[in-house]
């Protein structure tokens, strides 16, 4: 019965992407949500009503600076491959994740593949994340405060 609820929303959520409301793709989309749901079992928690309006504005921040940051890097990438002498030092990284939740670190990991320009290689079990960038001379300068940011609005979102 728990897992009603989450097929439910999946199944909104897949009729709201295909915009067909025909009896055949609601079935469709109720049978996909029931295996997604089947496969990833969620576990159920608790909702402390009493901090989710402090979740939903950190969630709503990471949101934007995510956005902000795709932005940005996306920009800067396209500098760097429109320039002539392709100014690059290509590298991996190490950035230490100190999320205490396994899913703040793996929103964290996937945050940082979706910036272009960068793309976790291999996360170890004490949460270091090896980065490939495209300019790892300039990644190391920014890291430290790009990672404590969105390491602080993960832990709040995953409290």
């Amino acid at each position: 019965m728990y897992y009603l609820r989450p097929i439910v929303l999946l199944t909104l959520v897949y009729l709201a992407f295909t915009a067909n409301l025909e009896l055949l793709n609601i079935i469709t989309g109720f049978i996909v949500a029931s295996l997604v749901v089947l496969l990833i079992r969620p576990r159920p928690h608790k909702v402390n009503w009493r901090q989710f309006p402090q979740t939903a504005l950190a969630m709503l921040r990471y949101v934007l600076v995510l956005v902000y940051d795709l932005i940005v890097s996306g920009i800067q990438v396209a500098r760097i491959v429109l320039s002539p002498s392709l100014p690059i030092k290509p590298g991996i990284i190490a950035i230490q994740s100190t999320c205490r939740s396994e899913d703040a670190a793996a929103l964290n990991a996937h945050s940082i593949t979706l910036t272009p320009g960068e793309l976790v290689v291999e996360m170890s079990e004490d949460g270091t994340m090896y980065t490939h960038c495209l300019d790892a001379s300039k990644s190391e300068e920014v890291v430290e405060q790009a990672q404590t940011m969105r390491v602080e609005l993960l832990e709040k979102i995953f409290e």
